[in-house]
């Protein structure tokens, strides 16, 4: 049996014919010689050692999710909450053919109301999406959210950290529903679902539950036709399989929970009766590298999710300095903090350790929680540690402020707060939490040491990527740029993988896919 076919000759040749991913590579011994070239060998110009067809990015993922989404590539940014994932990152990706989730979490109904209008003004029919959030504290909050999408006629949601369905959720999916000669049912309005857990991903695998579907249509919300049509379509159009990321994560491996959850989307979609159109999914978290993202594809992905390095690029809204902060933090440079919106569970959210004193702070916030029952029960010690290094105010300043921030938007958690003692010291410590995101936002360097920057390890494996090129600095991270790097990468190894498989061994030189150079000048931060 003969060995691995080496290319020899020059690495840079080889590399250029490798790299023009839109044409078919073909390896040649001819004269005795071994080369690789884009044409194929006519009779009598050589043997045909090996050969591959084209690979350009947008054959990596799913034909069907880019015609359902009308997109170009199988790439999507997640939202980034409290607008993060802002207009200019949402429009400059809807422009190079992918699909980005607006972060309307944490957002006013104003700003959520102005934002899509922008996006309805500046990419008309053009893929766009926006996040819709699961609020169980705050009901209100998720119809608030759908009425604008609804009102501003965006097609996409993406729902995030949903454990059940919710009767503004079940509305959004069903109203538009009709039905169409050619497919049975067309939905006005797509749901791509970010999910962690199986039995969470069953709830969009299957349609809307009957009961919701008769309760939304004896009120009026949906129409009689649509009721009827709700049993043909999944609640969701794809479901993101999300693992370790930054922000509220379970912090699953992609190649452990992508496999389970394939598997119970084809054994639901054996079990349904008539045409249930197929629901895709995407891989989520760990998106960081050319290596993962092919690997995603590789687990069978139809589209792939970007979320943390989002953050350090050009057009996300959060600070220039927030920015190179996030662009030298390593893959190690992660770690678990409390969540603000679930502060008394416990639940976490894994943020940027390296930096920050964020998690330390807010691990001493709830050790303080579980341990007292009231504020006037803080030691004078842990109340001077606590205004002095953590809250760095008075106590009661930051009651003042908590307490008109609640009248304004949620009396009812005022109300509770000033009968229960516990409830009011969880209000004061989450004024932290909240605060210490908008802090990086806004890079306000006097509380620089309390920046929440939420972040998972792909942050770190983009840096080591691209450290040294082009994209270290974040200043040239345009968002679409690192789209655009990351899939030709992947489309580049994925091609490497095929000739390994035909016995072909390509020179040192070109086992990686080559980023842009660094600029000269000063070296740029990299993890």
């Amino acid at each position: 049996m003969r060995g691995p076919e080496p290319v020899p000759g020059d690495a840079d040749g080889v590399y250029a014919v490798l790299s023009a991913l839109e044409r078919p590579c073909y390896v040649v011994r001819a004269g005795g010689c071994v080369g690789m070239t884009h044409a194929y060998p006519a009779p009598g110009d050589g043997v045909l050692l090996a050969a591959v067809g084209a690979m350009p990015p947008e054959r990596l993922g799913s034909p069907g999710f880019l015609r359902r989404h009308g997109l170009r590539r199988p790439y999507m940014a997640g939202a980034m909450a409290g607008g993060i994932a802002g207009t200019r990152l949402v429009a400059a990706l809807s422009r190079a053919g992918c699909l980005a989730a607006f972060g309307a979490a944490g957002l006013t109904g104003s700003r959520i109301d102005t934002a899509l209008e922008s996006l309805r003004r500046e990419l008309g029919d053009a893929p766009y999406a926006c996040n819709l959030i699961h609020n169980p504290l705050a009901p209100q909050l998720e119809r608030l959210c759908v009425d604008l999408c609804l009102r501003h006629r965006v097609s996409c949601i993406e729902a995030s950290a949903f454990v059940q369905l919710t009767p503004d959720l079940v509305r959004y999916r069903l109203t538009g529903l009709r039905r169409d000669p050619a497919a049975g049912v067309s939905a006005a309005h797509r749901v791509i679902a970010k999910v962690s857990r199986p039995e969470t991903a069953e709830l969009f695998l299957r349609p809307a539950p009957r009961a919701w579907v008769e309760t939304l249509a004896a009120e009026g919300r949906i129409t009689a036709e649509q009721a009827a049509l709700a049993a043909l379509v999944p609640m969701a159009d794809a479901v993101t399989v999300e693992s370790d990321s930054g922000g509220h994560t379970d912090r699953r491996p992609l190649g452990v929970l992508f496999p389970a959850l394939a598997q119970l989307r084809d054994r639901i979609a054996r079990e349904q009766t008539g045409a249930m159109p197929p629901v895709h999914l995407g891989a989520a978290g760990g998106i960081g590298s050319a290596h993962a993202v092919a690997a995603a594809f590789a687990l069978g992905a139809d589209y792939v999710v970007t979320g943390s390095v989002n953050q350090a690029t050009v057009e996300a809204d959060t600070s220039p300095s927030a920015k190179h902060l996030l662009a030298r933090a390593g893959i190690a440079d992660c770690t678990m903090a409390p969540a603000a919106d679930m502060f008394e569970q416990g639940i976490q959210v894994q943020v940027l350790g390296r930096g920050t004193l964020f998690a330390a702070h807010a691990a001493r916030l709830y050790r303080l929680y579980c341990d007292h029952d009231r504020l006037e029960d803080l030691s004078p010690a842990d109340r001077r540690r606590l205004e002095e290094r953590v809250l760095r105010r008075p106590l009661e300043d930051v009651w003042r402020d908590t307490a008109a921030y609640l009248t304004a938007h949620h009396p009812e958690q005022l109300a509770r707060a000033e009968s229960d003692p516990k409830h009011r010291m969880a209000m004061v410590f989450r004024w932290y939490l909240a605060m210490a995101s908008r802090w990086a936002v806004t890079g306000d360097a006097e509380r620089a040491a309390d920046w929440q920057l939420w972040c998972g390890p792909a942050m770190g494996a983009f840096n080591l990527w691209t450290a040294g090129t082009l994209l270290a600095a974040p200043e040239h991270r345009h968002a679409a740029a690192v789209a655009d790097h990351l899939l030709r990468g992947a489309a580049y190894r994925t091609r490497l993988h095929h000739l390994r498989a035909t016995g072909v061994r390509v020179p040192a030189g070109c086992a990686d896919y080559r980023l842009p150079p660094q600029p000269p000048g000063p070296p740029t931060p990299h993890g």
